[in-house]
């Protein structure tokens, strides 16, 4: 039974990933590409966001303190905290917003590009748990619990049936992608589901971040690793670039004489640190070895642990 004042909830993940289909047993809604979080509002006492690991995250977006005002009950929402840059979710931009801790530089922030909470589903209505709920019951909800929509929350918008159609749409339009939901689906907390499916237009995945390699004209090479069952490997490299807020928090993290595997031929060089950190690599395809073709460093990911990132046999993303 889901307790408001708790504020302990972690989020259903999803469990699969696949290609483009048309179903009437689906909706399907955007990939967002932001920062998942659990929304607490009640009308009479405020707004509390936190991230999947459990980290309140509002000091971290002021612009969205009246959120709860925006809702007609008390209820939890299940949502992507996300920044729009040219009319495109940037992750870049939340995730930079995640790691600052600043709050003058956060306030000058949250008015040059403003956060917005996007919910996709309802959890708890007026002291009611709705996650036995099929989806389509818990939209109706949903609509129900949010009153007029604002730039700072708006509900995240689906269609029935037409997967292939939407999907197309959004790779059109560059987007990350979509996310196919069976209508009769329950919410299961903290549990990956095969009811909720990601067809992605880009390919990225999440890492440990293992260490570091100074390359010639001052860049940086990022030694990534994922786990399978409780051991860490190896997965390569990515280049991040000449630094930045990113390299910064890296080089924060206590450095190892050795890492938690054996490094491969061209890691001579690399400084160790202890796996702490989780990043996003983007990359057109996964190669027969195993590799990735053209990765490129998307970010530092502050709402995953380093051993939720698993291994292509496992699952990662939201």
């Amino acid at each position: 039974m889901i307790d408001f004042d708790a504020k302990v909830i972690h989020p259903m993940l999803i469990g699969a990933s696949g290609d483009a289909f048309d179903s009437a047993d689906y909706i399907y809604e955007l990939k967002w590409d932001g920062e998942r979080c659990i929304a607490y509002l009640d009308p009479k006492t405020g707004t509390e966001l936190r991230n999947k690991r459990n980290l309140k995250m509002l000091s971290k977006v002021p612009e969205l303190t009246h959120l709860h005002k925006q809702v007609k009950a008390r209820c939890i929402l299940d949502g992507e905290l996300i920044i729009l840059k040219n009319g495109k979710s940037d992750y870049f931009e939340i995730q930079k917003r995640s790691l600052m801790s600043n709050p003058f530089k956060i306030e000058l922030l949250s008015k040059q590009y403003p956060a917005s909470f996007i919910p996709f589903d309802i959890l708890y209505y007026k002291d009611r748990d709705l996650t036995l709920l099929p989806l389509m019951e818990r939209k109706v909800y949903l609509s129900k619990a949010v009153g007029e929509e604002t730039a700072r929350m708006a509900l995240s918008k689906y269609i029935e049936g037409q997967g292939m159609a939407f999907y197309t749409l959004a790779k059109q339009q560059d987007m990350e992608g979509i996310v196919a939901k069976r209508k009769d689906s329950f919410y299961i907390e903290g549990k990956r589901t095969k009811d909720w499916i990601k067809i992605k237009n880009l390919i990225d995945d999440d890492f440990v971040v293992c260490g570091y390699i100074f390359k010639d004209n001052n860049m940086i090479s990022v030694v990534l690793g994922q786990y399978e069952h409780e051991q860490l490997i190896y997965k390569g490299h990515v280049t991040l670039g000449v630094g930045g807020e990113n390299f910064q928090r890296i080089k924060e993290v206590p450095q190892i004489p050795s890492p938690l595997f054996a490094p491969p031929h061209g890691n001579e060089n690399a400084i160790w640190i202890e796996p702490q950190l989780v990043c996003v690599v983007k990359f057109m395809e996964y190669t027969a070895n195993g590799g990735m073709r053209q990765p490129v460093f998307k970010g530092l990911r502050p709402d995953k642990l380093p051993k939720e990132c698993r291994s292509r046999d496992g699952m990662g993303g939201i």
